[in-house]
This record gives structure tokens, sequence and C-alpha cells, in this order.
């Protein structure tokens, strides 16, 4: 009876979940499959623009080889998105959490430095951000240096690893949109703490445990599967902006009417089965561990 109870229950919520995705659904039939079937039978094609409009001619998987083996740009295109995309994703969720965490732990001003933190996510738009990212950062009429090879510490790092002091680096350069993309996953470690049942935390205080052992011992395991969504949406979020060469490259083939289109549907493809790739390495890391069944006497 309890078995039946809890597969009804289930049942319902899979209803409201369902119920609460129709409108993506239902714009993803209407806006996306259509263009989503298209640029997979391009990636296939020869597209060429002419005065009679565009002429399409099957070439098969000619352009797949031109991507990997002809094209000067595409793979090491591949080789500097995957070495952007690693570091940059763990170090905003890493971020994430550690102000999630932070903010969680205010009783006075919750409410107010939450707004304050995501304030700049809200105003500061795509355009935005990309006009101050291009521009250099003035104060006083004197451009503020961006180069911090002569820290101390990438200094010594420099001594033992200069790959990883260069990319150390490059994440302090890139500080300002590290912290741009810190917005949403706060938002999503933050409920994921909320959910967390305070009972827990009591019963290990109660056995003499410290906060560090709490975070690991019940924090972190609770929080596993909002990291896992978050790691999944920022890969995503980061693969779409023009930070990777690759989605540069895209767009470059895409306005070259001769005969772009064919490349363009090509090495969106690749590169959509790349992040694929790296979204499915990212469940496999935060996966919750299959409970063990004990077997009673």
């Amino acid at each position: 009876m309890k078995k039946r109870h809890s597969f009804s229950l289930r049942k319902r919520q899979n209803r409201v979940g369902y119920l609460f995705m129709t409108p993506w659904i239902a714009g993803f039939l209407l806006f996306t499959l259509f263009p989503f079937a298209a640029t997979i039978a391009l990636s296939f094609m020869e597209v060429s623009s002419t005065i009679r409009g565009y002429e399409i001619r099957p070439v098969g998987l000619d352009n797949y080889v031109t991507a990997f083996f002809r094209n000067t740009e595409f793979v090491p295109a591949l080789g500097e998105f995957l070495m952007m995309i690693v570091p940059y994703t763990f170090m905003v969720v890493v971020v994430s959490f550690i102000v999630a965490y932070l903010l969680n732990h205010i009783t006075r001003g919750r409410a107010l430095f939450r707004t304050i933190y995501f304030l700049p996510v809200i105003i500061m738009s795509g355009p935005v951000m990309w006009q101050l990212l291009d521009s250099q950062t003035v104060i006083h009429g004197m451009a503020l240096p961006d180069d911090f090879d002569s820290l101390f510490l990438l200094s010594i790092l420099r001594s033992y690893s200069p790959a990883f002091a260069n990319l150390l680096s490059g994440v302090f350069r890139q500080l300002s949109t590290i912290l741009w993309f810190t917005g949403i996953p706060v938002v999503l470690f933050i409920n994921g703490l909320q959910k967390i049942n305070p009972s827990m935390y009591e019963a290990a205080r109660i056995d003499s445990a410290n906060e560090w052992q709490m975070l690991w011992k019940i924090t972190m395991p609770q929080i596993r599967p909002v990291a896992l969504i978050s790691t999944i949406f920022t890969i995503a979020q980061l693969s779409t902006y023009n930070i990777s060469s690759v989605y540069n490259l895209i767009r470059t083939a895409t306005a070259n009417t001769s005969q772009g289109l064919g490349f363009a549907a090509t090495y969106a493809w690749i590169y959509s089965l790349l992040v694929l790739l790296l979204m499915g390495l990212a469940f496999l890391i935060f996966r919750q561990p299959r409970a063990k069944e004990v077997s009673l006497p």
C-alpha cells in the first residue's frame, strides 16, 4: 500500500513538472524543431547564394572532411574552446557556490545583499557588457593595467608551472566576465541550500560536528544535483557567447553568402556535439551514487 502511494505521488509530481514544461515544449515544436532538422540537412549540403536565390547541392561528408582536415582554423578553435570552457566553468561554479553559501548564512539584510549581488546581472545586458569588455577601464583618466604577470603569487607559480601561471593570469584578466556569469548559478545554489533539512545540521551539531565537517558531509552531498544543473547551465551559457572562438567562426561562416551556410551548419553540429559531450562528462561527475540495497536476514 505504501509503495502504491509513493508511486501515485511521483506520478502527480511528474504531471506537474510536464505542465510547467508545456510552454517550452510548444515553443520548441513550433519554432525550433524545423531549424534543428534543417541544420542537420544543411551540414551535408553546399549552399551558395545567387541572383535566383539559394542553390543547394549535396556534398555528403565533404563539409566535415573540410572542417577537420582542410580548414586551418576550426580544429585549433576547438582546442581553444576546451582550454577556455573547463577553467571558466570550474571558476564560475565554485565562485557561485561560495557566494551563495555566504549569502545563505546572512541573517540581517539577506534580501538586500542578494538584490545587490544579482542587480548587475539584470542591468548588464549583452550589448552593455560587451561595450565594457571591449573598452579599457579608465580611472581618473589613466587606464588600469591588465598585466598580472608581475604579481608575486604568479611569479612563484611560473617557476613551477608556466602553463598554469598563464592560465591563472588569464582568469584574472577575465574576472569581470566570470563574475557576470555567476548570477543565475548563485540563485540556483541558494535555492538548493534552502531546501536542505535544518534538522540534519542540528543532529550533526549534537554529534559535535564542526562547520567544515557539516559542509563536506551534509551540504556538499545534498547540493550535488544543483551543482550539476549549474554546471550544465554554465557550459551552455559560455558556449553561446563570443568569448568562444568556435562561436565566432560559426557567425563568420553564416555571414558568408557564397558557400558559408553549409560550413556554418557543419561547424555548429560539431560544436554542439562537443558541448553535449562536456555536459555528459559533467553528469558523470555529479551524478548521485546508487543506494546500496541491504538484504535483511
